[in-house]
């Protein structure tokens, strides 16, 4: 519950009210404690005194119980009996302004990333690579990035890793080396990611974190809850979407730092699924961001059972604790039962690890960060009751307020641009078609070689056929000349006698002539 006058938020109360101070609300916190014993009621309590002081909030919600707070809550006899003996003057049932998203658009707005806004690393821990595939995965990035690809959906990082192992050769020299084998680990992951969801997760329009950071017309900060319940059963995609949305906020927010109050404040339920299998480079990052977000004006703040789910480097880094009880069964519960009380300000009124096994439903070890940034002495408090229903809200409540609210049009329905996919199919098209010309060039080029080798074959068998007439010709003409030359001798011989025989007989008349005299008369 959020007090204006004084400015502080009061969460519990032991033998006075334990406040929390909102300008220290942005140094994180942790609220943990076994199964049943009241971790929802305290991060319900939580969200509302921020909602209240117009912090906008996050929550995952893994059992499907906290759409109740868009509703207020009812009357009943343990939380009357807590309000007076808590003596809650002002308190009031009432709902508080609630946003319902799903990753798979069932229960709530869709909520989607892209590919290439997810990045390599985290989706190489989704994917479950190993450190030689994911560094492939990072080259198939680097090359679509290079190449103008956008990747977008899962049919765009298909076709992209597909592209890349078909053109592996040209890239080793540049990228280095892609191997078939790695190529067809990547594809058979992405292929079981897409079946457990990735291919409604990935897509456009993207979630603007902005739209997160908003207030309501009353002044109150949005509570956004997001439908865990089918998404937890993918450990992985949730964890590694719990830690995207965290780095796109760190990326998105500009230095704010030391402020009145949070900017927006995320409570991520099952934290230990962000950290389980995680790698040393990933714990460092996630330990990286959550010391330096706060500085964006963002907390954050982990539930889970017990603290030792959570890595020591990030635990360190959470300064407001609210503790439940703790079983413990085995000497490893044992251990983790003496760790968390010695994480708390020792209270010299009574010993934190013993009283961690005595904690009532609802009751909780409680040490919050006083104005200098110290934690406070550890007390054993009861929290208050949440002023929203603590059941789950009727489901045509949650869906009229899915569908009126104005962020549901800009993000139900799922669009499908241009991207990765798109131009490689294109480019293999295109390819196919420049191949198809090349082919059918390189076919009417034989065909016109061949055509112009049968023209020129044709061109020399006339050529012989009209040497051969030539020369038959020629030898025709050679006879009939032949026979004319043989006609003219026999010609020429007989004229040749005739003029002989004539010239004979003219010789003869010559010659008788010659021997007349003078007078005619011949000379006997």
């Amino acid at each position: 519950m959020y007090i204006p006058d004084k400015n502080l938020m009061w969460v519990a109360t032991a033998n006075e009210p334990v406040y929390m101070l909102p300008q220290m609300a942005n140094r994180h916190g942790i609220v943990a404690g076994a199964t049943g014993t009241g971790k929802t009621v305290s991060i319900k309590v939580l969200a509302e005194a921020f909602s209240d002081m117009g912090t906008p909030v996050f929550m995952a919600d893994i059992k499907g119980d906290v759409s109740g707070m868009c509703v207020p809550g009812t009357e009943n006899k343990h939380v009357t009996e807590r309000v007076e003996s808590m003596h809650i003057d002002n308190f009031k049932f009432q709902g508080y302004p609630c946003r319902f998203f799903d990753v798979y658009g069932e229960k709530g707005i869709p909520v989607r990333t892209t590919v290439s806004d997810m990045g390599p690393d985290m989706l190489s821990r989704i994917l479950g690579l190993n450190d030689t595939q994911a560094g492939v995965l990072t080259l198939i990035f680097k090359i679509a990035d290079d190449n103008g690809l956008l990747l977008i959906d899962m049919k765009d990082l298909r076709a992209m890793v597909q592209y890349a192992g078909d053109h592996a050769k040209e890239f080793a020299t540049t990228y280095g080396n892609i191997s078939t084998q790695t190529i067809g680990t990547i594809q058979r992951n992405i292929i079981a990611l897409e079946s457990s969801g990735g291919d409604i997760f990935f897509g456009e329009p993207e979630l603007d974190i902005h739209d997160w950071m908003q207030v309501s017309e009353t002044g109150k900060g949005y509570i956004n809850i997001l439908d865990c319940v089918k998404l937890v059963q993918s450990p992985l995609l949730y964890s590694t979407f719990l830690l995207w949305m965290l780095s796109d906020l760190y990326e998105a927010l500009p230095e704010a730092g030391d402020m009145d109050k949070p900017k927006m404040v995320f409570f991520f339920d099952e934290a230990h699924l962000l950290f389980d299998d995680a790698s040393k480079a990933l714990l460092q990052k996630v330990e990286q961001v959550a010391r330096l977000i706060r500085s964006k004006g963002v907390g954050i703040y982990f539930i889970t059972q017990s603290p030792s789910d959570i890595p020591d480097t990030v635990l360190s880094q959470l300064g407001n604790k609210i503790q439940h009880a703790l079983r413990a069964y085995t000497p490893k519960d044992q251990k983790a039962v003496k760790a968390a009380a010695a994480s708390f300000r020792a209270n010299p009124d009574f010993d934190s690890e013993k009283t961690l096994g005595e904690l009532q439903t609802g009751e909780a070890l409680v040490s919050v960060l006083d104005e200098n940034g110290a934690p406070t002495v550890v007390q054993r408090a009861f929290m208050l009751p949440p002023q929203s229903s603590m059941d789950i809200a009727d489901a045509n409540v949650v869906q009229q307020n899915i569908t009126s609210c104005p962020l549901y049009t800009k993000y139900a329905q799922a669009v499908d641009r241009e991207s990765a996919y798109e131009k490689i199919q294109e480019n293999a098209k295109t390819a196919e078609q420049q191949e198809a010309q090349q082919n059918l060039d390189a076919k009417q080029d034989m065909d016109q070689a061949e055509k112009a080798k049968e023209w020129e074959a044709e061109q020399k068998a006339q050529q012989k056929e009209l040497e051969k007439q030539q020369k038959e010709l020629e030898k025709e003409q050679a006879a009939l000349e032949k026979k004319k030359q043989a006609a003219s001798s026999k010609a020429s011989k007989a004229v040749s006698r005739a003029i002989t025989n004539t010239l004979s007989s003219v010789g003869r008349d010559l010659g008788k002539s010659l021997l007349r005299g003078l007078l005619g008369n011949r000379l006997k």
